[in-house]
């Protein structure tokens, strides 16, 4: 099993910086790639990143290129979404999930796993 944990959420302003974390726990969780995805009130889920357990590479949503960064600490309990130059349209509840290595990894339905979901709120 894998459990998921997340914080790091909160109110920020446009143009500033926040870091999301999920620790993750289970012997099992070396098998599974990780994924954060949003959601904001009225609006479906959102893919926003993906990190791959066998090759470490990352695939961001278009939206958020070149502004969020994912990745994990050397012991690889804990996954990151470093979220740089907000924007009020990064608001949303953030959720980080776990995947088995199949299926596709912008889908939602491909992920087992998934955290309580910790708010984000970008104010003008």
């Amino acid at each position: 099993q894998v459990q998921l944990v997340e914080s790091g959420g909160g109110l920020v302003q446009a143009g500033g910086s926040l870091r999301l974390s999920c620790a993750a726990s289970g012997r099992t969780f070396s098998s599974y790639s990780v994924g954060w995805f949003r959601q904001a009130p009225g609006k479906e889920r959102e893919f926003v990143a993906h990190l791959s357990r066998i090759t470490g590479g990352t695939t961001y949503a278009d939206s958020v290129k070149g502004r969020f960064t994912i990745s994990r600490d050397n012991a690889k309990s804990v996954v990151y979404l470093q979220m740089n130059s907000l924007k009020p349209e990064d608001t949303a509840v953030y959720y980080c999930a776990a995947r088995p290595l199949s299926g596709p990894y912008t889908a939602a339905a491909s992920y087992d796993y998934w955290g309580q979901g910790t708010q984000v709120t970008v104010s003008s």
